[in-house]
């Protein structure tokens, strides 16, 4: 009997778990359908989630809060361009080469944390990167790009 209640505990919590979940996309062309369906701008962000410093520290202090999360589900499409380098974090090859195509697009200059807002037909609205920020004044930057 014991048994069962720690699973009923454990499917509550993953629910719980998952429905804060951030809706990260990888298609640049699925994220541009949903920003024209729900009307909404893109959060592009690339990254090097295994290696990059500021790019963890961002995703600490602002994508992975409650606060930011809860947020963007109502408010942006969230697309990931990563980059990682370590063998064992390795992208299937058509990701890898999807997030090259959108990096010789929007970041040329291969910044990284490097975050793009993009409208809905992928036109650039602002640019930013790392900074130290609550999630609160990182949404004030990034709707700020909108208006």
């Amino acid at each position: 009997m014991n048994y069962y209640k720690i699973l009923l505990v454990a499917i509550f919590l993953m629910g719980i778990n998952f429905s804060f979940a951030q809706e990260w996309k990888s298609d640049f062309n699925v994220a541009k359908e949903i920003a024209k369906k729900e009307n909404k701008p893109i959060i592009l962000v690339f990254q090097g989630s295994d290696w990059c410093a500021p790019c963890i520290k961002l995703d600490r202090e602002v994508w992975s809060t409650e606060e930011f999360k809860k947020y963007a589900k109502g408010h942006y499409v969230m697309l990931q361009a990563d980059f990682p380098r370590k063998k064992k974090n390795a992208l299937p090859e058509t990701q890898a080469k999807a997030n090259a195509k959108l990096a010789s697009l929007y970041n040329q200059r291969g910044i990284f944390p490097f975050v793009v807002v993009l409208d809905e037909n992928g036109e650039v609205k602002g640019e930013t990167s790392y900074k130290k920020m609550n999630p609160k004044e990182y949404i004030n930057l990034l709707d700020s790009f909108s208006k």
